[in-house]
């Protein structure tokens, strides 16, 4: 999506808008599209064992019925910014929830694996779709002083909404007895677990209908008075508008629009600028973090956990999960987002490493001796909590303020593409490699942990408090 924030005078970066109740409001309404991200994303946790067990599958086929949804995030993701361009903001999110809406019910009533797959790839790309419109529009409306707060909002919602997917599955799990594939409401629990997501998806839908569109789309199809006017909602009353919208045109018909071949140059293929942002994208998900949001029941019920605190212990992860992000959301306009970035990666390293450890154990009658089981339990909640308050956060961020205007489209596009497709990496693979050794699989997360650390250091640079046009 080609989108300008350009500022009238330097006063306008630190000013307190008017409204800001209302611009809170409108960043977590978007943000909603990121609650469904989250949700949908984890709530498949509670049903891994069942669809195994139903479908009498392996590990490898179990595995790509899980990861299969991150195909359709990648396509959503790559294609999110043409269709804002064309049709809108709001109508995107719109779309998205739809999508959201048909794919819980299609989970929730599958007829055979094969279609069970199909309705998670078109809930895929309902989040795909989401990860690009929420940043973006969120970096559209917010005041340059509250960009990078209101930006985390996504990541915030994110997070909710895998605690509040994992505290939903553990209330069923209870409600049927602690077991996945027990009665509920004349379906088997975890098809009721996927099915839920309908509320979420259809609040999303009311949501995208209270919030106004992006004044930046308004004025690429000539709505001037209306993006005027939404302006002034966002950013307060003492500001000249008309400079104001004057500004942003000019901003725009300096541009072209951004498209994949703008971003070809360098010795690589791409631009440099553009490896960087795929390069935060990979290594954001290389670390191993969603393996503690689509397996971790299962990850505990390898080492001897019963399944019902196998559920607790993935609640009790996203709880820390959303501390995290609460931490990150305080800091991150506050020291940076390169020292988060840093700080995360150090705690990170610590926590898989200890994780590695522990998992290196044989177990003992299908259970950790009980030192590194503790130690396994600790180290995955520190992980998260590094996570969280860093890479989780200002990844997003970094991505939504980055770039330079002419090409900020296509690349939030191809590097939220990079991040789906090493999402998948990561999700298809971690059954079959925690099959041949769990220890050696999370050395593997250890690595890229350390190696962020570098990566960081010596090509991203800060963006806070910068204004989108002094990007580049």
């Amino acid at each position: 999506m080609a989108s300008t924030s350009q500022a009238p005078n330097p006063g306008a970066r630190t000013a307190h808008p008017d409204h800001l109740g209302h611009v809170i409001f409108i960043a977590a309404a978007a943000a909603m599209g990121g609650f469904l991200f989250g949700y949908d994303s984890s709530v498949i946790n509670g049903a891994v064992e069942a669809i195994r067990d139903r479908y009498d599958v392996g590990s490898a086929v179990l595995a790509q019925v899980i990861a299969i949804a991150l195909i359709g995030c990648a396509i959503g993701a790559a294609t999110a910014g043409r269709i804002a361009d064309r049709i809108g903001r709001i109508r995107c999110m719109q779309i998205a929830a739809v999508l959201f809406t048909v794919s819980a019910v299609g989970s929730a009533l599958p007829f055979a694996l094969w279609d069970l797959a199909m309705w998670r790839i078109i809930g895929g790309f309902a989040i795909g779709m989401a990860s690009v419109i929420g940043p973006a529009y969120i970096a559209e409306v917010s005041p340059p002083a509250y960009r990078g707060r209101l930006g985390s909002f996504q990541q915030a919602a994110i997070v909710v909404g895998i605690a509040v997917s994992q505290l939903v599955n553990w209330g069923l799990l209870n409600a049927a007895g602690g077991d996945q594939r027990g009665k509920l409401m004349g379906l088997e629990a975890w098809q009721v677990m996927l099915g839920v997501m309908v509320i979420p998806a259809v609040l999303y839908g009311l949501l995208s209908f209270a919030i106004p569109e992006s004044p930046r789309f308004l004025l690429s199809v000539g709505k001037r008075e209306r993006a005027r006017k939404v302006l002034e909602e966002v950013e307060g009353r003492d500001t000249d508008f008309d400079a104001r919208v004057a500004e942003i045109e000019h901003a725009m018909h300096r541009e072209e629009k951004s498209s994949f071949k703008d971003l070809l140059g360098g010795s690589f293929f791409f631009k440099p600028i553009v490896w960087i942002g795929i390069g935060l994208s990979v290594f954001q998900q290389f670390v191993g973090i969603n393996v503690a949001f689509y397996y971790s029941s299962t990850l505990w019920q390898s080492v001897g956990v019963d399944p019902t605190q196998s559920f607790f212990y993935s609640f009790t992860t996203s709880i820390i999960n959303i501390v995290g992000t609460v931490i990150a959301m305080i800091f991150v306009d506050r020291i940076g987002r390169k020292p988060l970035a840093l700080i995360g990666s150090v705690g990170m390293v610590i926590g898989l490493a200890l994780e590695a450890w522990a998992f290196s154990f044989h177990l003992v009658d299908g259970k950790l001796p009980a030192t590194q089981g503790w130690v396994a339990l600790i180290a995955a909640h520190v992980f998260v909590l590094f996570f969280a308050l860093s890479w989780g956060v200002v990844v997003w961020v970094f991505l939504g303020e980055m770039f330079p205007n002419r090409i900020r489209a296509a690349a939030l596009g191809v590097a939220a593409s990079a991040q789906w497709i090493a999402n998948w990496a990561i999700t298809a693979s971690f059954p079959s490699l925690a099959d041949w050794n769990l220890s050696g699989t999370y050395v593997i997360y250890t690595v890229f942990a350390a190696l962020s650390i570098p990566f960081v250091l010596k090509f991203v640079k800060e963006t806070k408090g910068k204004a989108l046009e002094e990007m580049g």
